[in-house]
């Protein structure tokens, strides 16, 4: 029994937002009884983890190509959403470097299999790895620890461990305060490493000169933990999972439901306005939007004061993602290829200085020059449910892409994809010829339909200022507002972005203790 009513029983409580934390946090909200309702502004549930057809026969992740934080928390199994249908498949090598020389290097789940791959091209550097890793895991820990609200004497344990390996508090401190750059210029010694790794970090929209910007290749040692995971027919997969799970709970849902207002009688949210001129009273409001389009744009009147000036001073990049989805007859061949290479991520970046002058071009609002940094899923490789027999689906990313471009997107866009094309075809002669289609997804398209301000998948930077307890705010990072009744979850609310769920759950059980 899944279902347990508690002192939220009959409340009426309106969920903004449905993507995966607003579902997350419907589900425990109806757990304990309350009266749910989520109202997701788009045509599907799903938000940054919907699948779409894109090109007929084949189903794409709109966005979010892989699953990780999420399996490192308790969330699917306290909602037993296996029983809901979703199941995943793990992506192992979770990531490989394919450099335009041939050189292939594998990074396994399993850290002995990767220095191993890395030992085949350098045995130096596979050594530099070895120990990088083993000073990375306890923080990593640490971190992980804090992200699932844990505490107790396994936290303790790993931060301990984390100062001895990396020279005491100031060394720790050193080391987060680094930007990634910087990091893996001291630990190895080529790019055979860095760039891989720094692949990996700037999906956090942070480029390998950005001070603090050191965890996201840290992380590195989270996949080795966790590794990177695939939904069964896609990222889909978990939204649709959670909503029946939310159906079972009694609670409800409604696509089309764009929320126009939130409103408030005095210090106390009192409903919402759909676009439509519909009104919904409630007893309490879960926002998993954007904070500041929440609090600055929908809730009326909009938060003021101190609050709202943090709020709107909150950063965020102007590198996001372009991502083109791309149908094909054939995997990319790569002439050192091995079976399982397709698994993960494809990283066809070969320096961390091309890499950084990717993200300084977005910053001045410019395309990235050639080789365009790029990578690569190709799920249908794992999952054939995503395309026809014999074909594939290839979801290709710029990481340092600009939101706001000079001279616009409308007649950059298909230039711009194929140059990245381009990119996989110097590495995977053939690529080309192997398409049957393509769609084009700029950030303009993306922050468009999914409503995201400038693009950003994490709705802001997560720098070291704007992560943990000071997402966004320090004042909103507990999840409360000043309006009573109003909480705020989401990828731009604590704890991080991606998709965790964390931010849903936690939002979930503050409005509870507030209704009981």
């Amino acid at each position: 029994m899944i279902g347990r009513a508690g002192t939220a029983a009959g409340r009426r409580v309106l969920v903004v937002g449905g993507g995966h934390n607003g579902l997350v946090a419907a589900c425990y909200l109806a757990r304990a009884g309350a009266d749910v309702t989520v109202l997701e502004q788009a045509d599907r549930l799903g938000g940054g983890s919907r699948t779409e057809e894109v090109v007929p026969g084949h189903r794409f992740d709109l966005h979010s190509a892989a699953h990780n934080i999420i399996n490192a928390t308790d969330i699917a199994a306290e909602l037993r959403l296996a029983d809901a249908g979703l199941e995943y498949l793990e992506m192992d090598p979770f990531s490989v470097a394919v450099f335009r020389n041939g050189t292939v290097v594998r990074f396994h789940r399993d850290v002995e299999r990767t220095v191993a791959s890395i030992a085949e091209v350098d045995a130096d550097e596979a050594r530099r790895y070895a120990a990088w890793i083993r000073g990375a895991t306890p923080v990593v820990t640490a971190m992980r620890s804090g992200i699932d609200g844990r505490r107790g004497p396994g936290r303790l344990a790993a931060a301990a461990v984390a100062l001895a390996r990396n020279g005491g508090p100031m060394g720790l401190a050193g080391l987060l305060l680094s930007p990634y750059g910087k990091l893996l210029a001291q630990r190895f010694g080529s790019d055979l490493v860095r760039a891989p790794v720094s692949a990996f970090a700037a999906h956090a929209s942070a480029a390998p000169d950005a001070p603090g910007s050191a965890v996201f290749a840290l992380w590195q040692a989270f996949y080795h933990q966790v590794g990177q995971w695939h939904a069964v027919g896609g990222a889909q997969g978990l939204a649709d999972a959670l909503a029946r799970r939310l159906t079972s709970l009694g609670g409800r849902w409604r696509t089309g439901a764009a929320v126009r207002r939130i409103h408030r009688r005095g210090a106390r949210v009192s409903g919402i306005e759909l676009e439509s001129g519909e009104r919904l009273g409630a007893d309490a409001v879960l926002s998993a939007v954007d904070p500041g389009v929440a609090l600055l744009e929908l809730l009326d009147p909009p938060l003021d004061g101190p609050d709202a000036a943090a709020l709107r001073a909150v950063t965020r990049s102007n590198a996001v993602q372009m991502v083109v989805h791309v149908a094909t007859d054939a995997l990319p061949s790569y002439p050192g290829g091995r079976p399982g290479d397709w698994n993960g991520l494809q990283s066809y970046v070969d320096s961390v200085a091309g890499l950084a002058d990717g993200f300084a071009q977005a910053r001045a609002g410019r395309l990235p020059d050639d080789p365009v940094p790029t990578y690569a899923f190709t799920p249908s490789a794992l999952d054939p449910t995503l395309a026809p027999p014999g074909r594939h689906t290839v979801y290709l990313a710029c990481p340092s892409a600009p939101f706001r471009l000079r001279g616009g997107w409308a007649g950059q866009a298909a230039g711009f994809a194929d140059r990245m094309i381009a990119t996989v075809e110097a590495r995977a002669p053939g690529f080309t010829a192997s398409i049957t289609a393509r769609s084009v997804r700029t950030p303009e398209d993306m922050a468009d339909e999914l409503r995201w301000p400038g693009a950003h998948p994490m709705h802001a930077d997560i720098s070291l200022d704007q992560l943990g307890p000071f997402r966004p705010t320090r004042a909103l990072a507990r999840h409360r507002t000043p309006v009573a009744g109003l909480v705020v979850a989401g990828a731009g609310v604590a704890p991080v972005g991606g998709i965790a769920g964390v931010s849903g759950r936690t939002a979930a059980r503050v409005l509870l203790r507030s209704l009981g």
